[in-house]
């Protein structure tokens, strides 16, 4: 998986030990939804949804999902224009000199995936979050079970947007996820932001009515 390369090692829960060290090498079978709309207006609270399928016969050591800039199938090139996730998750690269940091939001994220419903990490809104760029996990999925990952975020920039995930099966690169068809389970999501936020208002039953 492309976006764990940035990271060395982590650490099991207390124990010090590297997290990697049992992880099996492999190739496991998933099947993969997502969504996220694609028309969102500023201020509008939304769900980023990637669920995880596991329909090998084998475990899972450890499913994760890595949000990209543009796409996760990056070049070095590539991250020098702001692809992969050379920029923090639901963010742009802000072309500008001089500036401490060019990763500026366009969603806000209000609530990351979690509680880490199947392993013992934890940390950060929701908890799943890993010290690899930009990636979250929940740990072991049986055969059969799926996992859900899910973003709430707010969009906070106008304008139009390409955001990618990606699938792994574990942390260390040993563990692959691949599709029935033997890919890489990833996507885009492109999204257009419009400036006006919605409007609402509450009616004479006392409802509130919100304004496409």
């Amino acid at each position: 998986m492309t976006g764990l390369a940035v990271a060395v090692t982590l650490s099991a829960c207390g124990s010090g030990a590297e997290q990697n060290v049992n992880e099996p090498n492999g190739k496991f079978k998933v099947a993969v939804t997502s969504s996220f709309p694609a028309a969102q207006r500023l201020a509008q609270a939304t769900n980023f949804v990637v669920k995880v399928t596991n329909v090998d016969t084998k475990t899972i050591p450890d499913v994760a999902v890595t949000i990209c800039n543009v796409t996760c199938g990056y070049t070095q090139r590539d991250l020098q224009n702001g692809w992969g996730t050379s920029v923090q998750a639901f963010s742009h690269k802000l072309v500008m000199p001089g500036l401490a940091s060019d990763s500026r939001p366009v969603w806000i994220v209000d609530q990351a995936p979690g509680p880490c419903l199947y392993s013992c990490k934890s940390g950060g809104p929701g908890g799943a979050v890993t010290a690899y760029s930009n990636t979250w996990a929940l740990g072991t999925l049986k055969p059969n079970q799926t996992a859900t990952f899910d973003w709430k975020v707010t969009a906070v920039v106008p304008g139009s947007y390409t955001v990618a995930w990606q699938v792994a099966a574990g942390l260390n690169g040993k563990a692959k996820a691949r599709t029935a068809a033997g890919v890489e389970p990833q996507g885009t999501f492109k999204v257009k932001i419009a400036s006006a936020p919605r409007q609402a208002y509450v009616n004479n039953a006392g409802q509130v009515v919100t304004s496409q």
